[in-house]
């Protein structure tokens, strides 16, 4: 389709300036062929005038009557004074057209003797003959003298140069116009691709941007407006890519929701039922068989006592969990670093029991904006998980420092390697990277619940593994000592 635009353009063009060349040729020709025959015309006229004066004069000086005899005995006179004054040939003829005289015979028997005849009539006339680059006139009038036609005198005078050089200049103009013309059509052939190549590019761009195809760019050198149509189309692709790619992303990202909200209930039902059923099957036993069995009875009301806890926990974590953040909630300016000790500490025992050492850096005064009990819990929840996944025999590295204006907590311990792509599902409830070294009991919820403190007091927290170590670090928001 916009190749037939280009061939339109080609077309209209070549019609436009064809016409206009003819047009502009034949016009000048018009002009100038006007122009010459007003001056053969004004020649003429004025060749007739010296001529009567002539005639007249010569009448009166030789007292002649005004009758056809004397003007035939004054022939041979009359065309040998005018053929000198006029430089013209001239031929003396009747009143009924028979020659009488003439400066060359030959000149006047060859041709057509149209204005011959007109004079015979009582006309004045003159026509043109051209003979290649020649052009001869002929002209008639009759002689009239004291209101009687005595005769007819005719005159054949060269005009060669006169339109030899009208011919030259309509060859120059022809040349010139053909010149113009070629040129234009040229440059109307060279705008007509200028216009249509982006067009036809873009065409076919968006023919494949219809099938699917995003990654096309077209780029064109220009700053007018098919420049600029370029690059809003560009601009266009490049926001549609990027509206598909957040599209996959956005439903890449629910795809990943759906499947963890569902795994997490998956989870919840099973961790959830766990407890209940063993509760409810000793209870049931415990009913039926009554305090007829002592051992049973101590071992089932145990094991209702230690499943009902493990649930309390269990539920109690969940609600960590879907806790939301507050703004409301009274944050207070604390050390982090007093509090991290005294967990340490705490705890250091508990890490002993598995045959693994505490060994905690950390500097004086890290003041950051908070709530207590939330940091301890945070700083519980991630020794509590080194000490469960860190190798045997090893030490857990706990540095705290400023860095700038931020508090930054490490917590590093020797671990088994783990994919790269696992570095942020282990913030996801549930979700442990090793089930079998993880603890019974163990429900994959200690990270997650990690994650929402650090969250509640805008902080941020990333896990990587780096030289065989597990490294986990927190930086919270550095709270400067008021003076």
């Amino acid at each position: 389709m916009l190749r037939t635009i280009k061939g339109k353009f080609i077309i209209g063009f070549f019609l436009i300036f064809s016409l206009s060349f003819l047009v502009l040729n034949q016009t000048v020709k018009s002009v100038i062929w006007s122009s010459n025959e007003k001056i053969v015309t004004s020649d003429l006229i004025e060749l007739k005038k010296n001529s009567i004066v002539y005639i007249n004069q010569a009448f009166l000086i030789n007292h002649y009557k005004n009758n056809e005899l004397y003007f035939g005995d004054m022939a041979d006179e009359i065309v040998e004074s005018l053929t000198h004054s006029t430089r013209s040939h001239v031929g003396v003829y009747t009143v009924n057209g028979t020659l009488l005289s003439s400066s060359n015979k030959k000149v006047f028997s060859q041709g057509t003797d149209e204005d011959l005849k007109k004079a015979i009539n009582g006309n004045n006339a003159y026509h043109i003959t051209y003979d290649r680059n020649k052009a001869q006139v002929f002209f008639s009038y009759p002689v009239v003298i004291d209101g009687a036609k005595v005769g007819i005198l005719r005159f054949s005078k060269d005009f060669n140069l006169l339109y030899k050089q009208s011919g030259e200049i309509l060859n120059i103009i022809f040349y010139i116009a053909l010149a113009i013309f070629v040129a234009a059509f040229l440059f109307s052939y060279i705008l007509s691709r200028h216009i249509t190549i982006p067009i036809v590019k873009l065409t076919e761009a968006t023919s494949e941007v219809k099938k699917g195809k995003l990654d096309v760019d077209i780029h064109f050198p220009r700053t007018d407006e098919i420049g600029q149509l370029t690059i809003n189309f560009n601009d266009m692709i490049t926001r549609i890519r990027d509206q598909i790619l957040t599209i996959e992303k956005d439903r890449d990202r629910l795809k990943e929701l759906n499947e963890q909200e569902k795994r997490f209930f998956d989870n919840m039902t099973h961790e959830l039922k766990t407890p209940l059923t063993s509760i409810q099957g000793y209870a049931e036993i415990i009913k039926e068989k009554g305090e007829s069995d002592p051992q049973f009875f101590d071992k089932g009301m145990n094991h209702i006592v230690e499943e009902s806890r493990r649930l309390h926990d269990l539920v109690i974590k969940l609600l960590e969990v879907s806790r939301e953040t507050s703004k409301d909630r009274n944050f207070d300016r604390i050390d982090a670093g007093t509090i991290l000790k005294d967990v340490c500490e705490s705890i250091k025992f508990r890490a002993e029991r598995y045959k693994k050492r505490i060994i905690c850096e950390i500097e004086e005064g890290l003041y950051v904006h908070g709530q207590m009990n939330r940091l301890r819990q945070l700083f519980i929840n991630l020794l509590d998980n080194a000490i469960k996944y860190s190798l045997s025999n090893s030490d857990i590295m706990i540095k705290a420092k400023v860095v700038g204006d931020q508090v930054l907590l490490i917590f590093k311990n020797p671990s088994d390697p783990y994919d790269d792509n696992q570095h942020t599902k282990v913030f996801q409830p549930f979700y442990s990277i090793n089930q079998k070294a993880a603890e019974e009991g163990s429900l994959g919820l200690g990270l997650s619940i990690v994650k929402t403190i650090v969250e509640e007091h805008g902080g941020t927290i990333e896990m990587f593994y780096k030289e065989n170590h597990t490294i986990i670090t927190i930086e919270l928001a550095y709270t400067k000592v008021e003076k």
